[in-house]
């Protein structure tokens, strides 16, 4: 094969992993009943007037299975990081003890179990798309190199290679949404 192709097919394949890279980021977001400091990825706090991640302005620790405590580098900060943690909408209730802040992470109800599988079948959906369309991108280049002289024969041996790459990646996103299902579903 022409070094045309191998290059698309290498980018393509880097495309497909940074899909999965990208659904394993999300399914850390959501949580399946135990405490992770994870789940606080998300929230930015008002830090001298910039938004600044929590973990840049806090220790995020998890003593057991049902708690997180958020212990601030400055004291003055407990306020702003207990806010952001309510503005967030991420279902916490933190406690303000003076020296940090606890999180009891309540034990998921089997309706928000249900709410939480949607979600994971949701952002594997879309990391499927990315998949899709990281071939479709490749089999435009090639389609593109076959109008520029390219062999057909190695132009359709390289549309196959796309569709296997396809195939495995999207298999891989099956087992990725199977464990992080069984591990929701799990009491």
């Amino acid at each position: 094969m022409t070094e045309e192709i191998n290059f698309i097919l290498d980018s393509t394949k880097e495309s497909m992993e940074g899909s999965i890279a990208h659904l394993e980021k999300e399914f850390l977001n959501i949580r399946a009943g135990k405490a992770t400091p994870q789940m606080l990825g998300g929230v930015f706090v008002d830090y001298y007037g910039s938004q600044t991640p929590l973990s840049q302005v806090a220790n995020i620790n998890v003593p057991d299975a049902r708690t997180i405590t958020v212990t601030p580098w400055e004291k003055t900060m407990l306020h702003p990081i207990e806010k952001a943690i309510m503005i967030a909408n991420i279902g916490f209730n933190p406690m303000n003890n003076g020296d940090n802040i606890i999180i009891s992470v309540p034990p998921l109800t089997e309706e928000r179990r249900k709410e939480l599988v949607k979600q994971a079948k949701s952002e594997a959906e879309d990391a499927k798309i990315g998949i899709r369309n990281a071939r479709k991108d490749a089999n435009t280049d090639i389609k593109k190199l076959e109008k520029d002289g390219t062999s057909e024969d190695i132009c359709k041996t390289a549309e196959e290679n796309v569709q296997k790459l396809t195939d495995n990646f999207i298999k891989k996103i099956e087992e990725h949404l199977a464990v992080k299902e069984a591990e929701i579903m799990k009491v």
